[in-house]
């Protein structure tokens, strides 16, 4: 017990030294440009004793093996369905596109037979600011194969109707819009907000999906592991998510 309040004790002083004060905008990642060990970091450091799956609540390992205990079915059996992935929030693809390698290739971005390429690759391989992006702990959380390939890059909206093609896992995935289950969606919401703080002009949230992400914040508050996993993400990456560290130090969490 008393470990245990040591432990979140260190992590509350974390999140207050990493996070900067609301009237200047949050730096994002400058510590880890790896995508690799930004997923090795989450699954070892930040998860270790919480291997849940943030959509669905599938239970995983420290191996990634994953057990659909929270009631999820999987839409097509096969490999993905049992496999985790860490996904990223805000999409790739989101912030990717503004970056000139991805639209439009480099110089530097060319195969073994000479042809060019352009995409995530070229951006990933270039450009260090988008590494950064990429590899940022605050907008990857854990994820079922599957559920990550079939929302692939897709924005978050309000899908009329309750088709649940998961089980009892409240995702929906329709028209290329997903729709998350009402317990996560505050937790998306304070994380675009964060990615368009900290890493400004690259077109995080449009101006259709503000008021949907105000709601959803308000909607769906902090808990005690948001704010854990802030507290964690921040003392391994070196800053905080100030939406999410505001809020905790408001709700005594």
């Amino acid at each position: 017990m008393i470990a245990r309040r040591t432990s979140l004790a260190f992590l509350v002083l974390a999140l207050l030294l990493a996070a900067p004060s609301f009237s200047a905008a949050p730096p994002g990642n400058t510590t880890n440009p790896s995508f690799s060990k930004a997923k090795k970091a989450l699954l070892h450091n930040v998860y270790a004793d919480h291997l849940l799956t943030f959509y669905c609540g599938s239970s995983f390992d420290g191996k990634g093996m994953l057990t659909h205990d929270g009631g999820y079915r999987p839409k097509k059996e096969g490999k993905r369905a049992q496999r985790l992935e860490w996904e990223h929030i805000v999409p790739a693809q989101a912030f990717g596109q503004s970056f000139s390698e991805w639209r439009q290739g480099d110089p530097a971005c060319v195969d073994r037979r000479g042809k060019p390429f352009k995409g995530r690759n070229c951006a990933e391989k270039v450009n260090l600011a988008y590494r950064y992006m990429q590899a940022d702990l605050h907008n990857l959380v854990p994820a079922i194969g599957e559920v990550n390939g079939l929302r692939s890059n897709y924005s978050f909206a309000m899908i009329p109707g309750e088709k649940r093609r998961f089980g009892s896992c409240d995702m929906e995935i329709e028209s290329k819009k997903a729709e998350p289950p009402p317990e996560v969606r505050g937790d998306i919401a304070r994380t675009y907000f964060y990615m368009e703080a900290a890493y400004p002009g690259h077109g995080i949230i449009g101006n259709k999906s503000r008021k949907m992400f105000e709601a959803w914040d308000k909607g769906d508050p902090v808990d005690a592991w948001e704010c854990e996993r802030t507290g964690k993400v921040a003392a391994l990456q070196g800053n905080g998510n100030p939406f999410v560290g505001g809020a905790c130090q408001e709700a005594g969490l």
